[in-house]
């Protein structure tokens, strides 16, 4: 956990961030160290958990989109759980519902016949 703002679960062995309900500029860097934590045991997939989050700015989805490349990278992927429609509609509005697999729910995420969202919205 970092600055008590990004506790780290490990749930059904997959590493999940569980992000506040505001991501900028100021958080940011804690959130892009929490997920690089969540990636340093391996490859594998990395679970971003945006179900509190009801803002996240410029920085917020440039640091998820360097963690979703970064996980590529690594052979492992990032997954996205984004709920709240203002958040959908900035993750749409700037393309990130087609680079990285996104559901509504933790549960559907975490599926082992999990498919992503068509839609964000």
């Amino acid at each position: 956990m970092h600055d008590g703002r990004f506790l780290t679960e490990l749930i059904s062995g997959v590493p999940v961030v569980a992000t506040p309900e505001e991501i900028d500029m100021a958080n940011a860097r804690e959130l892009e160290l929490a997920l690089v934590e969540a990636a340093a045991n391996g490859p594998g997939t990395i679970v971003a958990d945006l179900t509190l989050t009801r803002y996240c700015d410029s920085s917020g989805i440039r640091t998820l989109l360097a963690a979703h490349q970064r996980a590529q990278a690594d052979g492992g992927e990032l997954l996205l759980v984004v709920p709240d429609a203002a958040v959908v509609r900035a993750f749409t509005i700037v393309g990130v519902d087609r680079l990285i697999p996104h559901f509504t729910s933790l549960d559907k995420a975490l599926a082992p016949s999990r498919q992503p969202e068509a839609e964000l919205g």
